[in-house]
């Protein structure tokens, strides 16, 4: 049998016509030609790495934190706004950094009520084609290219999740620390919804459909706390882990 040599880039074997014609360092050195490269998937690899890296250097001293999640379309001077600010105020006041998404509405109030009370604020932005960047109360900000990495972040860093009244994006990151919780993934994580009448028509579906028809449990349908108030939000979420394990 005759011996076929291959090129070895890294761990990677090439062989006929998939051999370069030119080296790796040749290409890291050369600096005319097409910037083509910065857009392909194993240059991706090491983009996604940096964006862990940055995530988990900048939050890994942060200390107790809950993700506070909700709307980007809430408007400022609203209920909605104002219990953000509220839950943001009182989670610092109990001894927690606020965890957003860093940007308007809900986010921004939330941000707000932790940067006001002297508290920190953290906002770990997204890259989108209709976001305008961090708001103007986030004291420690992260922005991210990829949603994976960035809700990463949200989940490693928290220890509870509180839920405002928002779209898909909120549904997102609802369903994905649910899903986390129930399959033991992480623990001791409270998750609260705050918003009686936004959030119960969801709960009874759940309840109803998903419960009736065997998809989950009795028991994953208490994985969410319901409430109308801030104060009993946090304390839900400070009690949850003061529980022993």
């Amino acid at each position: 049998m005759t011996t076929r040599r291959g090129y070895q880039r890294g761990p990677i074997t090439l062989r006929d016509q998939r051999v370069p014609v030119s080296t790796t360092d040749q290409n890291l050195l050369d600096s005319s030609g097409p910037g083509d490269w910065v857009h392909t998937d194993p240059w991706r690899v090491m983009r996604i790495q940096a964006e862990f890296v940055e995530g988990f250097g900048a939050l890994a001293e942060l200390g107790p934190a809950v993700s506070v999640f909700g709307s980007a379309r809430t408007a400022a001077g609203t209920t909605a706004y104002a219990l953000a600010e509220e839950v943001g105020r009182l989670l610092v006041d109990a001894g927690y950094a606020v965890i957003t998404g860093g940007g308007p509405g809900t986010m921004e109030g939330a941000n707000r009520g932790a940067a006001e009370a002297g508290g920190t604020s953290v906002g770990l932005g997204i890259e989108l084609p209709f976001e305008t960047g961090l708001n103007d109360y986030v004291n420690l900000g992260i922005n991210f290219r990829y949603f994976f990495a960035r809700k990463t972040m949200f989940v490693k860093y928290a220890q509870g999740f509180i839920v405002l009244p928002g779209g898909f994006g909120t549904l997102d990151e609802l369903f994905e620390a649910v899903t986390l919780v129930q399959t033991g993934k992480v623990t001791h994580f409270p998750i609260v919804l705050v918003g009686v009448d936004y959030w119960a028509p969801l709960v009874d579906w759940i309840r109803a459909t998903l419960m009736g028809e065997g998809t989950i449990s009795a028991r994953d349908v208490g994985l969410v706390t319901l409430t109308d108030d801030p104060a009993q939000a946090v304390a839900t979420v400070v009690e949850a882990n003061a529980a022993p394990g």
